[in-house]
């Protein structure tokens, strides 16, 4: 219910619905950002409305998750699962729907927080009628993605655009890594507003218990080594590597060791689905490569139950092609379970080599191998490493810290746009840029010497 005594702010995740079940497809990091970030704002003073667009006819149209913090569903196109590649054609509809909800409440949202590429044309389409401070975080930037993708989507150069516009136009940009910060200087723009503010994980949900425990409670055999993978089935998030390079040590590993292996693959979602065919694709490689009695294939698995999957794994593989932070990595590392990732993204940023677990090149199968299998083969580093990923995570990454940090860059920019006074005033070594323009709107932009 709406708190008259709190400043009312709108996070908008077009396609990434905060009260979905993580796991399922289009249903991962950015979900559980918008969700925890918002319950997070909301324990700080703020009414914290997610708005989403709503895919099931079933589904509630509002979930309250917390005192002063709920989503809101709008209609934009039919109530079905739409892939995010083919939904543009509906966010002209989820502007009308978002602009009639709030007429139809009288509320007024000084603040909008857009999340992914379309909910940034969403924004910019909103601040076109309204004087709104406009934040955005990306998740995922085209400019990279598309750089490992052989066949670009059709609408691969109207998000390029979008994305560029975001970066040139929006108050502030939040960037979740240093090396984010980089791919949007280097590969978008020049100009725009950015602030590093890293995601989080819930260190409450997320943290070390003993892996004897966690292998009881899921039935896990206490001898066996396990190799774990947690993520959507999506090309880019590299599984094929993480089964070929199990299936590469198996020989080396069997000939000295005694244990059985297993990788176990966490997410996913139904075979009718675009992550479904992937998955068809993995489970047919698991059979080329003749380990289907070594891999299991979990399906979808809550949050209360995920952090055992963490405790009980040996190491964690992330082969993604390209991560702008990477959740399941401080997940895994939140639980002490050290991580074999790609050299990619945030991933170089949340990964300490040798310390916390080791980075390896994507699509490198014989790497990964020998990464994991250096995990795998010295139990005493394993646990040294165990111990500071756990301690790394504390250190470094919560979501309390992210929530004070947005909450604190919000209040910032409102008193700022009251006092009719920019909003990188702040920061030092800024200078104005020329007005650029926004589709009949000027719109005046910032250029960052320094975050």
């Amino acid at each position: 219910m709406l708190n008259l005594n709190r400043q009312p702010i709108a996070l908008i995740s077009d396609h990434a619905d905060p009260a979905a079940n993580i796991g399922a497809e289009e249903a991962g990091g950015q979900n559980v950002y918008v969700r925890q970030v918002g319950e997070k704002l909301a324990a700080l003073g703020w009414q914290v409305d997610m708005f989403t667009r709503k895919s099931n006819p079933e589904d509630a149209d509002i979930v309250e998750h917390a005192p002063h913090c709920r989503t809101i569903r709008l209609k934009a196109g039919p109530l079905e699962f739409i892939p995010r590649d083919k939904l543009f054609d509906y966010m002209p509809e989820f502007v009308q729907s978002f602009r009639a909800w709030q007429a139809k409440q009288s509320i007024n949202y000084p603040l909008v927080h857009t999340n992914y590429w379309l909910s940034a044309w969403i924004g910019l389409e909103l601040r076109k009628h309204s004087q709104i401070q406009l934040v955005h975080t990306y998740h995922s930037l085209g400019a990279v993605k598309y750089r490992s993708v052989n066949d670009l989507p059709a609408i691969a150069d109207v998000r390029l655009s979008v994305e560029k516009q975001i970066l040139e136009q929006a108050d502030c940009v939040v960037a979740t890594s240093p090396q984010e910060h980089e791919n949007m200087r280097d590969l978008v723009s020049t100009l725009g507003n950015i602030e590093v503010i890293p995601c989080g994980t819930d260190t409450s949900n997320f943290y070390l218990m003993p892996k004897s425990e966690a292998r009881d409670r899921l039935g896990f055999d206490p001898h066996d080594k396990i190799v774990l993978y947690v993520g959507r089935f999506d090309p880019r998030k590299g599984i094929e590597t993480a089964v070929r390079a199990f299936a590469k040590m198996q020989p080396e590993l069997d000939a000295f060791r005694s244990e059985k292996f297993k990788l176990v693959i966490v997410g996913g979602s139904s075979h009718d689905r675009t992550d479904g065919i992937e998955r068809a694709r993995i489970e047919q490689i698991v059979r080329e490569e003749g380990i289907s009695e070594q891999v299991v294939f979990a399906g979808q698995i809550g949050h209360d139950l995920l952090p055992l999957y963490y405790s009980a794994a040996d190491a964690c593989v992330i082969p993604s092609h390209y991560e702008p932070f990477g959740l399941v990595a401080i997940e895994a590392m939140a639980c002490g379970t050290p991580v074999v990732a790609s050299n990619v993204g945030g991933l170089k940023f949340t990964v300490l080599p040798e310390e916390t677990g080791l980075l390896v090149p994507p699509k490198d199968v014989a790497g990964f191998a020998r990464a994991i299998q250096r995990i795998l083969g010295d139990e005493v580093w394993a646990r040294k490493l165990r111990r500071q990923a756990s301690a790394n995570v504390s250190q470094r990454f919560s979501w309390n810290g992210v929530g004070i940090q947005l909450s604190n860059l919000y209040r910032r920019m409102l008193a700022q746009s009251i006092a009719l006074e920019p909003v990188s005033a702040k920061l030092s070594g800024l200078r104005e840029t020329p007005v650029v323009p926004l589709k009949g709107k000027t719109v005046r932009t910032k250029l960052s010497g320094a975050v």
